[in-house]
């Protein structure tokens, strides 16, 4: 129960004052850059607020500038599941494949002219969608795998650029808004400066200490590292009118007391964004914070939803990356890994080297042929990139620098692992293990894959127990999984009785796999979760999946010659199919997708609504909509069936005319659903 409020009227009117000063302050300084106070009368100003809540705590509310920093969480980091997933995007490493994004976007569109594109600088820190309700924030959160993060709230709330609460009144009652946190160069070296000092590890570059600081446990060590956020998109906006363009959101969150990056710029066509590219490329090095790379986004927010998305990532962007940092070393030398598909990786053992901001002692060389071609021996010197800033690769043999010495590298005529015939397919790079599920290595990949999140799913059963049940011959497939019992589980060292019997719980719960997840749990070449699903829905059945030739597998959409060949081959392997007969024999019960009995009356259409409508609410008539089949989206757009029209209708009504979309009143929406059985009084 909430204290009672005795405090006299005119403290509370000051408390309100000083509130509404300091979030004006803290805008002008975070989002304006503007600032028209100096840090000691700033620093003044909260003092008095600070005083006058300690004095009356009843006061205290959890928008107030003062509460930024609070008292440590209970339980840190619970998981938080994303309302709309966080994406990644796709890249493009030279002004070729930004040239393939451009070509493609305009194809999809049958755009003639030039594509209009937002431009912002791609901030190296960490991801963090940042929820409000009602103008307040009530929640943070981490990208985590993009579906699931980690509840960041009290640190986030520690950030004076992220306000506590909105400015304005002409907010949305629900708003998702996502970011990167960020330490600017200039705070990373005094914190690094000030952890030297204090002997304390230091941190490797600006991105670590931001996702360090982030997740530190104490918000009051957040609060003192120079974090700063810098918001670029909306997930959630439920109320609110959207404006019809990426930039023109931007600038919507500017108002609402968002940081949006100084460098957006908005440019026509693939030759002005290479143009910006070049540009801000040329001024990297003298920018206040770290970039690595420049992300390019069709403006118009229709064109978006027109364009859709790919697998994990939206169509209508792109990350064009800067050219990675390099480095001198030498080879070592060279060994052979085994891939889960037995795919055989050379992987060159260096001399350690810091690059980008980590130190690098292995890199890929991907295959012979790559050797081949760069010339290279064991003992040379090398240029050595992180391509992308993230993988590791030999990019050049310093031949000037070759040594007396150096020895040639041999490919393996058999497999590292177990011994198998190393197999390579005509025409492709890639030589591989016959081995199949005998080889130790990719039967160790074959489970983590099996059991991981998207696949079957079983909590519990993570890389160090897939070791040990591998290697202690307890588990020779990933059939054997659910023959385990209680017994052999608790005879494993540091495996408890309440561990063995949360790891059977989660078995049992895998049991019944919708298709879609059996198929990418296989672990067949080319099928990932796009292309199973796609599979599972078009077949409908294991049965007919397994029965299908390539003829009948490249009907299903997205699958070419390549992947129905990898799906036939699979299922005509007598390993394979002896595992699938063993998991039903134990009890794996795959579940079809539901079939399609023709109750979308409306499939295929896309209304939009806008304005205020009388009988029901715009949920309402969204759910009416959906459950007929028909998809309901915040934009218009070439593509879009009607507008449907409520009182005080905005821009989508001016660019549905424009667009010479068709647009339905209240009393045709009302007629629409009666003529499908749907009364909504």
């Amino acid at each position: 129960m909430a204290a009672p409020n005795n405090a006299p009227r005119a403290v509370q009117e000051r408390v309100t004052q000083l509130r509404t000063e300091l979030d004006d302050h803290n805008y002008r300084y975070y989002v304006l850059d503007d600032p028209s106070i100096a840090d000691v009368d700033y620093d003044r100003l909260l003092r008095e607020l600070s005083d006058l809540e300690q004095a009356h705590p009843e006061l205290v509310t959890q928008d107030s500038p003062t509460q930024r920093v609070g008292a440590t969480p209970d339980s840190p980091f619970a998981p938080v599941s994303h309302e709309v997933p966080m994406l990644s995007l796709a890249n493009a490493f030279d002004a070729g494949e930004l040239e393939d994004f451009d070509r493609r976007v305009r194809e999809r569109v049958g755009a003639a002219g030039d594509i209009e594109y937002a431009c912002e600088p791609k901030l190296d820190g960490l991801a963090v969608s940042v929820l409000y309700e009602d103008g307040r924030l009530v929640r943070a959160a981490t990208r985590g795998d993009g579906y699931v993060g980690e509840d960041i709230t009290a640190n986030v709330k520690t950030i004076g650029s992220v306000p506590l609460r909105l400015r304005g009144d002409a907010f949305p009652r629900k708003l998702e808004v996502r970011g990167e946190v960020y330490m600017p160069k200039a705070g990373f070296e005094r914190l690094n400066r000030a952890l030297a000092e204090n002997g304390e590890k230091k941190f490797v570059n600006p991105r670590n200490a931001a996702a360090g600081s982030l997740r530190n446990k104490d918000p009051r060590v957040a609060a003192q590292r120079p974090l700063e956020l810098c918001c670029y998109s909306v997930a959630v906006n439920n109320s609110a009118e959207l404006p019809d363009t990426h930039s023109e959101l931007l600038e919507q969150l500017r108002r609402y007391g968002f940081r949006i990056s100084a460098e957006l710029a908005v440019v026509s066509g693939f030759q002005a964004c290479l143009e910006f590219y070049r540009q801000l490329e040329a001024k990297r090095e003298r920018l206040a914070y770290e970039i690595d790379g420049i992300v390019f986004k069709v403006n118009d927010l229709g064109l978006q939803e027109e364009l859709g998305f790919v697998s994990r990532a939206p169509r209508w962007a792109i990350a064009y990356k800067f050219p990675a940092q390099e480095a001198g070393t030498r080879v070592r030398s060279v060994e052979f890994q085994v891939g889960r598909t037995g795919a055989i990786t050379p992987v060159a053992r260096l001399e350690p080297v810091f690059v980008g901001g980590v130190t690098v002692s292995n890199a890929t060389l991907h295959n012979m042929d790559e050797i081949e071609r760069l010339g290279l021996r064991i003992g040379d010197h090398v240029i050595i990139r992180r391509a992308g800033d993230v993988i590791p690769q030999v990019v050049k043999v310093v031949l000037e620098k070759r040594p007396e010495g150096t020895e040639p590298v041999e490919f393996p005529t058999a497999c590292p692992a177990c011994g198998s015939e190393i197999e390579q397919a005509e025409g492709e790079v890639v030589a591989r293990c016959s081995g199949g599920l005998v080889c130790p290595a990719q039967r160790k990949e074959e489970i983590r894959h099996f059991v991981s999140r998207k696949a079957l799913d079983i909590e519990g059963l993570g890389e160090r127990w897939i070791e040990i049940l591998v290697e202690q011959g307890i588990v020779g497939s990933v059939a054997d999984i659910f023959t385990l019992d209680k017994e052999t589980l608790v005879g494993l060292e540091r495996m408890g009785e309440k561990s063995a019997e949360n790891l059977l719980a989660s078995i049992k719960a895998s049991s019944r796999p919708e298709l879609h997840r059996f198929l990418y749990a296989l672990g067949i070449r080319e099928v990932g979760e796009a292309t199973a699903k796609a599979l599972a829905q078009h077949f409908g059945s294991l049965g007919a999946i397994q029965a299908a030739d390539q003829e009948a597998l490249q009907a299903v959409a997205d699958v070419g010659p390549v992947v129905a060949a990898h799906v036939e081959t699979f299922f005509r392997q007598p390993h394979n199919q002896d595992v699938i007969d063993a998991l039903m024999r134990y009890g794996i019960e795959v579940q079809d997708p539901p079939e399609n009995t023709g109750g979308e009356p409306l499939k295929g259409r896309t209304y939009v609504l806008t304005g205020t409508l009388d009988s029901l609410t715009r949920d309402e008539a969204k759910g009416y909509l959906e459950s007929l089949g028909a998809k309901v989206s915040g934009s218009v757009s070439g593509k879009t069936y009607a507008v449907v029209a409520g009182a005080d209708a905005g821009s989508k009504l001016t660019k549905a005319e424009k667009l010479a979309v068709p647009v339905l009143g209240e009393a045709d929406l009302l007629e629409l659903l009666r003529e499908h059985g749907i009364e909504t009084h």
